[in-house]
C-alpha cells in the first residue's frame, strides 16, 4: 500500500511514518517543517503546507491508496489568539487534503480529531456519540474537519475513519499541545528548572501512548471503521497533582511543583471511552502511563545529553 501521511515530520506522524515502513507500505510524507522535523530518511517528503492548492497535483502524480491527515494547528491557545490562521491549516487544510484524495482516487482518508471537540462533557468517560461541543476555534476547527470528511464520503464516496485522541504523549514530543505538560514537566525536571502546576491540581486529562496511538492509526487505514468517530485513549482519568509525581519519579527529580491560579478556559476533567475502537479495530491500550512516562523520560534523557 502506498500511504500519504501529512504532518509526517512532527511527533505524531513521525512514528506513524516509522510504523508504516515497517509494516511494509511505502510512504509519502506532507510536512512544512514548522512544528517538527523527525525525518525518516526513508520517505520522499513533500516539504509543503497542507492548505497549498498545488497539493492536489502532487497526490495525483502519485495516487496513494490512503492517506493519513494529522498536519494541524494543535494550540488550543493559540487558535484563540489567531482563529483565522487555525482556520487556515485546520479547516482550509483538511478541506485541501480530502479534495486531493477524491481527484488522485484514494480509497480512505484517515482524519485526525481531538477530545476537545466534546467540550465540557456530560459524563466520563465520553463515548465516540457524545454532543459535540466545540469551546474553542482548535475545537471548531477539528468538527468542521470531520464534517468535511463525512461530505465527501456521501457525495463522493471517499471513505473516511475519524480517531478522536485524547491527550497524548510520548518521544518526540514538544511542548505545545493539550498533552505538552508531560514535556514541560519532563524537561524542566531534567534540568532542574521549577515547574507549576495551576490551580489545584485536581483537574484530569486521559493520557495516551504514542506508541498506541499509531497502532489505532495502522489499524485504521484498512476497510474496518469506515465512517466512523473513534476514541483513540485509556478511559483513565489522571490529576495534574499525581502527574507531576509520576514525572518526578519517571526522571528521579523531587516532586516539588509550584502552585499557580487556575488558567481562563481549562476543562475540570476529561476521559474518553475507547470501547467502540476497541470493538470496531481491535485496538486498545497497552502501555501504561509509568511505562510511558519512563520511555520518555529516557528519550530526553538522550536528547539533552
Amino acid at each position: 500500500m502506498l500511504a500519504l501521511v501529512t504532518g509526517a515530520a512532527g511527533f505524531i506522524g513521525s512514528h506513524l511514518v516509522d510504523r508504516l515502513l515497517a509494516d511494509g507500505h511505502e510512504v509519502v510524507g506532507v510536512d512544512d517543517l514548522s512544528s517538527g522535523a523527525n525525518l525518516n530518511p526513508a520517505v520522499e517528503l513533500w516539504r509543503m503546507d497542507v492548505a497549498d492548492p498545488a497539493l492536489a497535483d502532487r497526490v495525483a502524480e502519485r495516487r496513494p491508496e490512503v492517506i493519513c491527515h494529522l498536519a494541524a494547528q494543535v494550540s488550543v491557545r493559540a487558535s484563540v489568539a489567531d482563529p483565522l490562521h487555525d482556520a487556515r491549516v485546520n479547516a482550509v487544510g483538511t478541506a485541501n487534503v480530502l479534495e486531493a484524495a477524491r481527484a488522485a482516487g484514494s480509497r480512505k482518508v484517515v482524519f485526525t480529531s481531538s477530545c476537545a471537540v466534546y467540550g465540557v462533557p456530560d459524563a466520563l468517560p465520553v463515548p465516540p456519540d457524545a454532543p459535540l461541543r466545540p469551546a474553542s476555534p482548535y475545537a471548531a476547527s477539528k468538527v468542521s474537519g470531520e464534517v468535511y470528511a463525512g461530505m465527501y464520503r456521501a457525495l463522493h464516496g471517499l471513505d473516511y475513519t475519524t480517531l478522536t485522541l485524547a491527550n497524548v504523549y510520548g518521544p518526540r514530543q514538544t511542548p505545545e499541545g493539550e498533552a505538552g505538560v508531560i514535556s514541560i514537566f519532563t524537561d524542566a525536571l531534567l534540568a532542574g528548572r521549577p515547574t507549576r502546576v495551576f490551580g489545584d491540581g485536581r483537574q484530569t486529562r486521559d493520557y495516551v501512548y504514542v506508541l498506541d496511538v499509531v497502532d489505532a492509526f495502522a489499524r485504521a487505514t484498512g476497510g474496518a471503521g469506515g465512517g466512523g468517530r473513534f476514541n483513540v485513549g485509556t478511559g483513565l482519568q489522571t490529576t495534574d497533582r499525581d502527574l507531576h509525581g509520576l514525572v518526578a519519579a519517571a526522571v528521579g527529580a523531587p516532586d516539588e511543583p509550584e502552585f499557580a491560579p487556575p488558567r481562563l478556559g481549562d476543562l475540570p476533567a476529561m476521559a474518553v471511552d475507547p470501547g467502540p475502537t476497541r470493538a470496531a479495530l481491535g485496538w486498545e491500550p497497552r502501555v501504561s502511563l509509568v511505562d510511558g512516562l519512563a520511555e520518555t523520560a529516557a528519550w530526553a534523557r538522550g536528547r539533552t545529553a
